[in-house]
């Protein structure tokens, strides 16, 4: 047995099966009498709903796995390089690709028999967030194998080491020295507070984001709520429209028997006024031959 491919084996199970599957290749391990296998195998940690939908990204759309992480590693570059027009650019890539796969995870989801939460979405939302701040969090997505969701990283901390000049401008002139370091001071101070406000504005814009998204997806359940609704209508309707024919037929056959009926009747007393009619001619002649 090998580690890599029964780790990749059941981390591509249904989190309501992958208990069941660890304890059956652990035991598989220990009949084969490889018990450091075995205990590997059996310290791996059941995934989240969340963990596993990533996965399950990962696994089904192999395609935009060395997309995401390449964006990761033009974003983090350009935090570096404080590139404020790369940043922009790759910003508006950013939120257009993690709204991409969030929605097709989602769906992959379902097809796999787990509709997941607003709550879920977020996590696998935040899990692709935290794949473009942090190249340890962007290798342990690409495995495959994550047992919970990543926790994004909102500003880019790495920005922050060796921060060099913008692209395309010229070097700033040297400040006017101040005595005791005042202007090494006063740039620090400038500069946290621009993090800050760029960080409470990406924050704003995530939020706006998730709230935008999950509008959408509301409004998608409600289009197919719709849907399903109209399509029982229109087979009540149509099953009405049936009935409604059955019942035309059973009132003209209720008609057609109740003149039949009344034939019927009028038939008998005619018949029965001939019997009277005839038995009174059979007396007269009886009467008579006496």
């Amino acid at each position: 047995m090998d580690y890599d491919a029964v780790a990749d084996e059941l981390y591509a199970t249904r989190p309501e099966d992958f208990t069941a599957a660890r304890a059956q290749a652990v035991a598989a391990a220990r009949t084969a009498g490889d018990r450091e296998l075995a205990d590997r195998i059996g310290s791996l940690r059941k995934p989240s709903l969340a963990a596993w939908v990533s996965n399950l990204l990962v696994r089904s759309r192999p395609g935009e796995v060395e997309p995401l992480l390449r964006l990761g590693e033009g974003l983090r570059q350009a935090h570096r390089d404080l590139d404020g027009t790369q940043l922009r650019e790759l910003s508006r890539r950013q939120h257009a690709l993690i709204r991409a796969l969030s929605q097709q995870a989602r769906q992959l989801a379902a097809e796999a028999g787990h509709r997941i939460s607003e709550s879920v979405q977020r996590e696998v939302e935040n899990t692709l967030h935290a794949v473009l701040a942090d190249p340890s969090a962007a290798e342990a997505w690409a495995t495959g194998r994550l047992a919970r969701p990543l926790s994004a990283t909102v500003g880019f901390p790495a920005a922050a080491e060796g921060a060099g000049p913008r692209r395309g401008t010229a070097p700033a002139k040297a400040a006017p020295s101040r005595p005791d370091g005042k202007a090494d001071a006063e740039h620090r101070r400038r500069l946290a507070k621009a993090r800050q406000e760029a960080e409470a504005a990406e924050r704003d814009l995530r939020t706006l984001q998730d709230d935008a998204a999950a509008a959408g997806r509301a409004l998608e359940d409600a289009k197919q709520q719709v849907e399903r609704l109209q399509r029982q209508v229109d087979e009540l309707t149509g099953e009405l429209e049936h009935v409604r024919g059955e019942h035309q037929q059973a009132r003209f056959a209720e008609r057609t028997a109740r003149e039949a009926a009344r034939t019927a009747d009028r038939r008998v007393r005619e018949a029965g006024r001939r019997a009277a009619t005839a038995a009174s001619q059979l007396d007269r002649l009886t009467s008579a031959e006496t």
